[in-house]
C-alpha cells in the first residue's frame, strides 16, 4: 500500500525511491551508496469609489405637528429632517412612545412570549407611533465624521482619499502578460521533463549524493526518501521562481489574485481609540470641558447631530482657544442645548436642499472628477475635485458659452457650499446673479433683495452703508462710469469720484443723509433750484467748508469734458419706475448694506436682467466695488467673506481688478463667470488673469479666449519620444515560426525600433486643444490656494 509515499517492497517494486532516468554519475546507481461591506445607505461624505457619499440622504418628511406641539425645532437625523419622536427619559421603559401633541406615553407592552399561540388574538404592538419617521441613528453621522482625511494636493476631494503615485506605473498590457506567463510556465516544465527523463544528465544529483551520508542510500530508507523528495522539491522550487519572475507571475498575482479582490472589496475601518476619535470631542476633554464633551458624544450616537452643527460648534470652540468667547457660557450653551448650541442667527441648522456633495469637515464642496487623460498628472487621474475657501481665498474665474454649466455646475454648488459654512459660523457670502438663474432657493438664504420685484422685503443701500462721501462716492462713481474709464491698468475713476463727492458731502452735511436717486440726478444736472435750495442750506448752517465744495461743483458745470452730465445719464438708468421704491435713503425701508459682512450672513441679489440690463451691469459693478472695499475694513478677518457674482460681463474695470487682488491679504475671495473673455477689455485680460488664482475654461470656448488662458498657463519642459519602426521581414522558415510567435504574444508585428527622446518646452493647454479638445460637461482648472501652492491645468469631468 502507498501509506507514506513510497511503494512496498514486498511487492514488485524493490526500489522504495522513483528517481529519474539516465546513470548514475560516475556510473553507480542510486541503490549502490550513499479574503467590509458597505452600508446601503450613508448620508454623509462621497465622491470616489469606495468612498461613503457625501449628500445626505433625504428622507419624506414627517406630518406637520399640531399647534399644541409647536415650539423650538429639536434635533433631527443627520440627514436635515426634523425627527418626531422622543427619546426616552430616564426610567422610563425603552419601548414607550410619546406624541408631540402632549399626548402621555403609554407604558410598554411586553412582546408575546413564543409559548402564546395563534388563539390569543392579540397583534404585536408597534413600537413607535403610526406614521411617525424612524428612531434616528447616529451612526451614518459618525461614519462620516470617523472617515480619513489625509491631506493632500490642492483642489483633491479628501473625504476618504486614496493617495496616488506621483507617475505612472508600467502597466503591461494583459494579452502580453498572460501570454508570457503561460509561456514561462512551458519552458519550467520542459526544462524539468528534461531533467527528470535524464536528457540533460544527471549533474543536478551532485549536490544530492555529496551532501546524504552512506547509510541513507540502503535501499527502502526512510531517510533516504525524504532527502530525496526534499532535494526534488528544492529543484522544482528554484526552477519555478526562475521561471516565475520571467513570465511576472507575481504581477498577475496582484492584477487578478486575492490582492484584486480586497482591494475591490472595501474593509471596514478599525474603531479609532478614544483619544483621537473625534467623535468624543477631545479637544474639549484635554481643555476640562469634561461635560460638555460628554453631551455632544451622547448626541452624536444618539443620531441627533448634523454635518453643520459638528462645523458650528467646532468654530465656536476656535473662538474660545482665541479668547473671542468664554470657556463657562461655551459650557453653559452645550450643556442646555446639546447639537442645537450656538446657533446661527437665523436659527436653522440645515439648508432646505441639497444639489451638491460636502464635507463641512475640510470646508469642500465636490465640483466633479479629474479625467482620466493622459494630460492630467497621474496623481490627480480618477480623484475627485473640489473647492473650499482655501482655493476661493484667490478668488475664480470662470469662462464658457451658455449652456456650458457654469451656474448649476460651478456657480450652485459654490453658493450652497458657502451658505452651509455660513450656518456653520465660518463664512459670510452674496451671491449675485439675474432673477431666475438657479442660484438656490429663497429660505436659503436670510436676505433676498430682488431688485425691481416689489415683493421684495429688503433694498439694497446704494451707498454701501457709510458715512463718508469720499467713500460712498467712490463706490457709486465706480458703478455708474466705471467700465468708461481708462482700460489700462492704471486707469481709474478720480475724476468721476470728485464730481460725486462735491454733491453728497453738501448733501449729507445739511440733511443727515445722502440724497436719493432723483435727488443726486437734479444735482448732477446742474438744476438751479436744487443747487439753490443747498446753497441755502449749507449757508444757514455755516458750512463753509462744503460751500466750497459746492462752489467747485457749480463752476465745472456746463464747461467742456465735465463729466456731471455723463454720471446723470447712467444714473437716470437707476431712475426709473420699476425702481421708484428702491435705493431709499429716508429710513423707511431695509435697506441692505455690505457692511453686515462682519456677521456670518447668507444674500442673494437679483438684478433686474430682463429689461434693464445695463441698470443691472451698473448694480453689478456697485456691489463689486462695495464688497471689495467692505472686506478689506472687516475687524473680525477670521471669517470668510465671498462674493459670487453669475455673469460679470461689464463688471471688470480697473478698479476691480486691483480690489481683487486686496481680498487675498482679507481672508475674502470673488467667484465671477464670463460667457467670454471679450466683454472684459483688452488691456485688462492680462491683469485680470494674473490676479486671480483659479481659473476655469469649460467647454465651447473660442479659440481667442483659449489663447489667453493658454498665455497664463504657461509652458512647460516635457520627454518628445520620436519612434521609428522599422518592419522586420523573415525569410527562413524558422524565422516566419518565430515572428508569428512574437505576434501572438504581443499582439505586433516584429519591427526594429529606434527611439530618439529629447527635451522640449510646450503649452500645457493649447488655443486650439482648448477650443476644440474639451469635451462637453468638462471644463480646464488650474488652481491654487492662499498658501501657494498650485495644482496645474486639469481636465475635469463636472459631471460626476
Amino acid at each position: 500500500m502507498n501509506t507514506d509515499g513510497t511503494q512496498d517492497a514486498h511487492g514488485t517494486h524493490a526500489d522504495p525511491v522513483p528517481r529519474p532516468a539516465g546513470p548514475r554519475p560516475g556510473g553507480a546507481t542510486p541503490g549502490d551508496g550513499p479574503w467590509r461591506s458597505a452600508s446601503a445607505q450613508t448620508p454623509y461624505g462621497g465622491g470616489e469609489p469606495g468612498d461613503v457619499p457625501s449628500e445626505p440622504v433625504q428622507p419624506a418628511q414627517p406630518p406637520a405637528a399640531s399647534p399644541a406641539a409647536s415650539g423650538p425645532p429639536t434635533a433631527g437625523p443627520p440627514d436635515g429632517t426634523l425627527s418626531s419622536d422622543v427619546q426616552p427619559a430616564e426610567g422610563e421603559p425603552s419601548g414607550g412612545v410619546a406624541s408631540r401633541a402632549g399626548g402621555a406615553a403609554r407604558p410598554e407592552v411586553p412582546a408575546q412570549s413564543p409559548a402564546a399561540g395563534p388563539s390569543d388574538g392579540v397583534p404585536p404592538r408597534p413600537v413607535r407611533a403610526p406614521g411617525a419617521p424612524p428612531v434616528p441613528d447616529g451612526s451614518a453621522f459618525l461614519a462620516w465624521l470617523r472617515a480619513p482625511r489625509p491631506e493632500a494636493a490642492p483642489g483633491v476631494w479628501r473625504f476618504g482619499h486614496r493617495p496616488r503615485p506621483a507617475e505612472e506605473p508600467e502597466v503591461i498590457p494583459a494579452r502580453q502578460l498572460l501570454s508570457g506567463a503561460l509561456i514561462a510556465f512551458l519552458v519550467g516544465w520542459l526544462i524539468w521533463s528534461l531533467l527528470w527523463n535524464g536528457y540533460l544528465g544527471g549533474w543536478w544529483l551532485l549536490p544530492l549524493y555529496a551532501m546524504i551520508p552512506d547509510s541513507w542510500a540502503e535501499p527502502h530508507s526512510f531517510a533516504a526518501v525524504v532527502a530525496v523528495y526534499a532535494y526534488y522539491t528544492v529543484v522544482a522550487l528554484v526552477i519555478m521562481v526562475g521561471v516565475g519572475r520571467l513570465g511576472r507571475w507575481s504581477e498577475i498575482w496582484r492584477r487578478y489574485g486575492l490582492p484584486a479582490w480586497r482591494r475591490a472589496t472595501p474593509r471596514a475601518e478599525p474603531p479609532p481609540a478614544p483619544e483621537a476619535d473625534p467623535a468624543q470631542w477631545p479637544q474639549l476633554r484635554s481643555a476640562g470641558a469634561q461635560d460638555a464633551a460628554d453631551k455632544l458624544a451622547a448626541e452624536a450616537r444618539a443620531g441627533l447631530m448634523r454635518d453643520v452643527d459638528h462645523a458650528r460648534i467646532t468654530r465656536a470652540w476656535q473662538g474660545v482657544r482665541t479668547g473671542q468667547h468664554n470657556l463657562a457660557a461655551f459650557t453653559r450653551a452645550v450643556l442646555k442645548d446639546g447639537a442645537a448650541a450656538c446657533l446661527h442667527p437665523s436659527g436653522e441648522r440645515d439648508l432646505p436642499a441639497r444639489a451638491a456633495r460636502h464635507d463641512l469637515a475640510t470646508a469642500q464642496v465636490r465640483i466633479g472628477t479629474a479625467a482620466d487623460d493622459p494630460r492630467n498628472p497621474y496623481q490627480y487621474r480618477g480623484t475627485g475635485l473640489a473647492l473650499g475657501p482655501d482655493l476661493l481665498g484667490t478668488s475664480l474665474l470662470a469662462v464658457g458659452p451658455a449652456g456650458s454649466g457654469k451656474t448649476g455646475s460651478v456657480v450652485r454648488p459654490l453658493a450652497e457650499s458657502l451658505c452651509l459654512q455660513a450656518l456653520a459660523g465660518r463664512a459670510a457670502v452674496v451671491v449675485v446673479g439675474a432673477a431666475g438663474a438657479g442660484l438656490g432657493p429663497a429660505d436659503a438664504y436670510d436676505v433676498v433683495v430682488r431688485i425691481g420685484n416689489p415683493e421684495s422685503v429688503y433694498d439694497l443701500d446704494l451707498y454701501g452703508g457709510t458715512n463718508d462721501p469720499d467713500e460712498a462716492a467712490a463706490a457709486l462713481a465706480e458703478a455708474l462710469v466705471g467700465d468708461l474709464a481708462d482700460p489700462h491698468p492704471g486707469g481709474g475713476s478720480r475724476r468721476p469720484t470728485t464730481v460725486l463727492a462735491q454733491l453728497l458731502g453738501p448733501f449729507h452735511a445739511v440733511h443727515g443723509r445722502f440724497p436719493s436717486v432723483p435727488e443726486l440726478r437734479q444735482l448732477l444736472d446742474g438744476a438751479p433750484g436744487p443747487l439753490g435750495a443747498l446753497r441755502k442750506a449749507l449757508t444757514d448752517a455755516g458750512q463753509d467748508v462744503m460751500l466750497r465744495e459746492l462752489d467747485a461743483r457749480e463752476r465745472q458745470l456746463g464747461h467742456p469734458g465735465d463729466l456731471g452730465g455723463v454720471l446723470a445719464d447712467r444714473l437716470a438708468l437707476l431712475d426709473r419706475p420699476a425702481f421708484a421704491a428702491f435705493f431709499d435713503t429716508s429710513g423707511q425701508g431695509r435697506p441692505f448694506s455690505l457692511r453686515a459682512l462682519d456677521h456670518p450672513v447668507r444674500v442673494r441679489i437679483d438684478l433686474p436682467e430682463r429689461g434693464h440690463a445695463d441698470a443691472s451691469r451698473i448694480l453689478a459693478r456697485l456691489v463689486l466695488a462695495q464688497f471689495t472695499a467692505s472686506a478689506a475694513v472687516r475687524d473680525d478677518r477670521s471669517l470668510f467673506a465671498c462674493l459670487v457674482l453669475d455673469d460679470a460681463t461689464g463688471a471688470v474695470t480697473p478698479e476691480a481688478v486691483r480690489g481683487i487682488q486686496r481680498l487675498r491679504s482679507a481672508n475674502a475671495g470673488a467667484v465671477l463667470t464670463l460667457r467670454t473673455l471679450d466683454d472684459v477689455p483688452r488691456p485688462l485680460r492680462g491683469p485680470l488673469l494674473g490676479s486671480i488664482g483659479c481659473r476655469m475654461a469649460l467647454s465651447g470656448l473660442t479659440p481667442w479666449d483659449g489663447q489667453d488662458f493658454a498665455e497664463v498657463w504657461g509652458k512647460e519642459w516635457t520627454e518628445a519620444r520620436d519612434v521609428t519602426d522599422r518592419q522586420i521581414i523573415a525569410e527562413t522558415p524558422l524565422g516566419k515560426t518565430v515572428h508569428v510567435l512574437r505576434r501572438v504574444i504581443t499582439g505586433h508585428a516584429p519591427t526594429a525600433r529606434a527611439v530618439t527622446v529629447r527635451q522640449v518646452e510646450r503649452e500645457r493647454w493649447s488655443a486650439s486643444e482648448l477650443a476644440h479638445g474639451v469635451p462637453p460637461g468638462h471644463a480646464v482648472l488650474s488652481l491654487t490656494n492662499v498658501r501657494g501652492e498650485h495644482a496645474p491645468p486639469l481636465l475635469v469631468d463636472l459631471r460626476s
